[in-house]
């Protein structure tokens, strides 16, 4: 462990190019700091101590990586001036692109020439453009564009994030990169012929290409720990890497040659999937984690992986905040130091082969854990058995996908090879999408860095019994803490699981599921189920349908297509009868429809005068008028629709409405005399006509927000008025999941929070509150009490 040591190197210099990024002011400092820390060290007393070259080599590189900052802050400050205004940008693409959420490619790109449209001066930073898709948008082309620019924070990578309104490819890429794009390109067009599930996820497999892998697919990934795989990563170069080192060791070739044309083979592999900079430090990482290997020197392969990371933070400073960067750094390492005790202590109880297998993601999965936690709200829990099932097949589908790549000039041979390297994507997309299906798949988190303590604590819990290192206390103190935390989870799952249901009572007829920011609300009569949007988050809606018991949707309400109403769609896809939609305000929204519909969904467009019933109960579109020039889409189109009788308290749902609509809905009559229940418009925005709600007399304000949203929602003025109106105010963010049932002529409330019981004189047909969710499931008998 002597060598280790070295890691002093690599965590002093992204010491300090994390404060150096992060404060702005901090890189002159931190240079001139670092300078005479060394002098001292070097000239001072005591100078004669041992490690002294490596701790002076450590504030030598730390002062270079400062001054890298401070030379590049000039520019980007320039560059950061012109956040808020109109800009055209000359600019040449960094990175490979992808379609965000909005249906732009969003790319990394060095501008060449950056001002105001027609005034550009010669600037050279980094920054993220999103673009209409379009063909040509390669690694190495140059793009001209205009649009609305957008300052970063302090530590972002990009110095401008540029939302273009117009734009082209002013410049096609040329030379390596031309032909690597034109390879690239026709293989992607080979593997998206094949059939699904695979053919999506077979260009990332092989040439780190994610823009035809399905938003579905990606969270299956994600949920179950595969994500490496959907893009370019260590694993990839090392594929590559051994692949090649096998076949010329095949050829007769020596040490000496194997070793030249893996790196060349790795160099030609990084040109073909576009050098941007995590494929950099994924075949970094690669090649010096095989080279430790070769050696058979676990600890020179740490030594060379602190050079290494030393070496990138020194070229882009900016990297220390990356999670990727991060988690590639985290991964190769737990590769050298934890993968083989790991497997020592595991073949005390399985066959060694099997030991090393399951050692290798293992040991990943510990320590990336606690930086994903910085970041994610969400943790794997099957990505150790995901890994094992699929990693095998990750070599044949990329090594036999880039065989295709090659073999672009003979159609029928790279057919006949992306036919075969299809089988085993497949079997990776197949096993992600069952894994991440399974109960208790993903644990939800807070994000910070609270939530990657306890996982910290929780890995070195792992890594010290499977390992059996330290001494007998310690393992005992570990033993503890993996006990309490099998324990807590355990009671987790059960009442997220099978258990689910028992933490409801059974008389709920009005759901607000706690989603996060977005609407999600549930009506049942007689058994039959409405669904009025889905939220931002498919897992969020997933989670709360288990703990309710709702297994089909007969009426799903979609008031308008914002992704926090829509976002969720996927965790109904397939379980639902009847989607009642507002007007589609372009064609992403009708191929949503369209995707409904041929997962067998009827579609009814909606308009006001609409009805039908839902069990005993009967509905009601309010709103928006039909064909109506004024509110053609968008929130002032949100479907209003009002549900009574069959055991459901009078309810009126708002939507995203805002003031002007509401105006026009209240003097339109069709909101007549009191509302037990109304969803409050909008989150509780500002936007609100108090005189709707005067007439509307809620004794119930829902409001379904956000804890902490960036938007300041429910607004202070909107929660005076509805508290002037003597309406009791239910919030999500504060009460959680929140449920409403008829009882004895009044409104039981069940919220997964603490909450404030009603008086005790309280009159007939007042609010009644009970005990929080997971108290009241027995009824009355356990503390809820109801009113008259």
């Amino acid at each position: 462990m002597k060598d280790l040591r070295s890691a002093l190197l690599a965590a002093s210099v992204w010491a300090i190019a994390l404060i150096a990024v992060l404060l702005p002011g901090a890189p002159v400092l931190l240079v001139a700091g670092a300078v005479l820390a060394a002098a001292v060290w070097l000239f001072g007393p005591g100078r004669r101590r041992r490690g002294s070259g490596l701790v002076v080599l450590s504030l030598l590189c730390g002062a270079a990586v400062a001054l890298s900052v401070a030379s590049a802050l000039p520019a980007r400050d320039r560059a950061a001036e012109l956040g808020g205004r109109a800009v055209e940008v000359t600019a040449e693409v960094s990175s490979s692109a992808s379609v965000g959420s909005d249906g732009r490619l969003w790319l990394d790109a060095r501008t060449v020439r950056l001002g105001p449209p027609g005034h550009g001066d010669q600037l050279a930073v980094p920054v993220r453009i999103g673009i209409d898709p379009q063909e040509g948008v390669d690694l190495g082309a140059e793009l001209t564009v205009t649009g609305q620019a957008k300052a970063t924070d302090a530590g972002e990578r990009a110095a401008l994030v540029v939302f273009a309104t117009a734009g082209k490819v002013s410049r096609p890429a040329s030379g390596v990169f031309g032909v690597a794009a034109q390879t690239r390109a026709e293989f992607i067009t080979r593997a998206i012929r094949l059939p699904e599930p695979g053919a999506g996820l077979l260009p990332g497999l092989a040439v780190g290409d994610t823009r035809a892998v399905s938003e579905e697919l990606n969270a299956a990934m994600l949920a179950s720990g595969l994500s490496h795989l959907t893009a370019v990563s260590g694993a990839n170069c090392a594929i590559v890497v051994a692949a090649v080192f096998w076949i010329v060791a095949l050829c007769g070739g020596g040490r000496r040659t194997r070793v030249l044309v893996s790196l060349a083979a790795l160099g030609a592999f990084v040109v073909l999937v576009t050098p941007e900079p995590s494929v950099v430090r994924a075949a970094v990482m690669a090649a010096l984690a095989m080279l430790s290997v070769l050696l058979g020197r676990p600890s020179a392969g740490m030594a060379m992986l602190s050079v290494a990371i030393t070496g990138i933070l020194l070229t882009d400073p900016w990297l220390a905040t990356s999670p990727g960067f991060a988690l590639s750094a985290a991964a190769t390492a737990a590769l050298l130091l934890l993968a083989r005790p790991l497997s020592t202590g595991l073949a005390r109880w399985m066959p060694e082969q099997v030991a090393l297998a399951l050692a290798v993601p293992l040991a990943a999965q510990l320590v990336c854990g606690p930086i994903v936690a910085l970041f994610s709200e969400q943790q794997s829990i099957v990505g150790v058995v995901a890994n094992l099932i699929a990693e095998p097949a990750a070599p044949i589908a990329t090594v036999i996908g880039l065989l295709a790549c090659l073999t672009a000039a003979v159609p029928p041979l790279a057919d006949l090879l992306a036919a075969t390297a299809w089988l085993p994507s497949s079997w990776i997309a197949t096993t992600a999408t069952v894994t991440s299906d399974l109960p208790g798949a993903v644990l939800p988190v807070v994000a910070g860095a609270p939530t990657a303590a306890v996982i910290a604590g929780i890995s070195a819990a792992i890594a010290v019994v499977l390992a059996r290192v330290g001494p007998p206390r310690v393992r005992t103190l570990a033993g503890l803490v993996l006990a309490v935390a099998l324990a807590l989870g355990g009671a987790r799952v059960l009442l997220g699981g099978p258990l689910a249901t028992l933490t409801a009572p059974e008389d709920w007829s009005i759901a607000a599921c706690d989603v996060g920011q977005g609407d999600a609300l549930l009506v049942r009569s007689e058994g039959r189920v409405a669904l009025i949007d889905t939220g931002p988050d498919p897992d969020a809606l997933s989670g709360c349908l288990r703990q309710l018991g709702i297994a089909h949707i007969d009426l799903l309400v979609l008031t308008h297509f914002d992704q926090d109403h829509v976002g969720g769609l996927e965790a109904v896809r397939g379980r639902t009868d009847a989607v009642l939609h507002g007007p589609p305000s372009d064609a992403k929204d009708e191929r949503l429809l369209r995707d409904a519909a041929s997962a067998g969904a009827r579609l009814v467009p909606s308009s006001a005068g609409g009805h039908g019933d839902l069990g005993a109960a009967q509905w009601q579109v309010l709103w928006p008028p039909p064909d109506s020039a004024a509110f053609a889409s968008g929130n002032d189109a949100s479907v209003v629709v009002e549900f009574a009788g069959g055991g459901v308290p009078r309810s009126l749902f708002l939507g995203d409405l805002s003031a002007v609509p509401q105006r026009i809905l209240a003097a339109s009559g069709r909101a007549r005399g009191a509302y037990a229940v109304v969803k409050v418009a909008h989150h509780g925005s500002r936007d609100q006509d108090p005189g709707l709600y005067a007439q509307l007399q809620p004794r119930i304000a829902l409001i379904s927000v956000g804890e902490g949203n960036d938007y300041g929602h429910p607004r202070d003025e909107t929660l005076a008025f509805l508290s002037a109106l003597n309406a009791h105010i239910l919030r999500t963010d504060q009460d959680g999941r929140i449920l409403l049932g008829m009882r004895d002529g009044g409104i039981a409330v069940w919220t997964e929070h603490d909450a404030e019981p009603a008086p005790s004189d309280a009159a007939p047909g007042q609010l009644s509150l009970g005990r929080p969710i997971a108290d009241a499931a027995y009824g009355a008998g356990d503390g809820v009490r109801h009113a008259g």
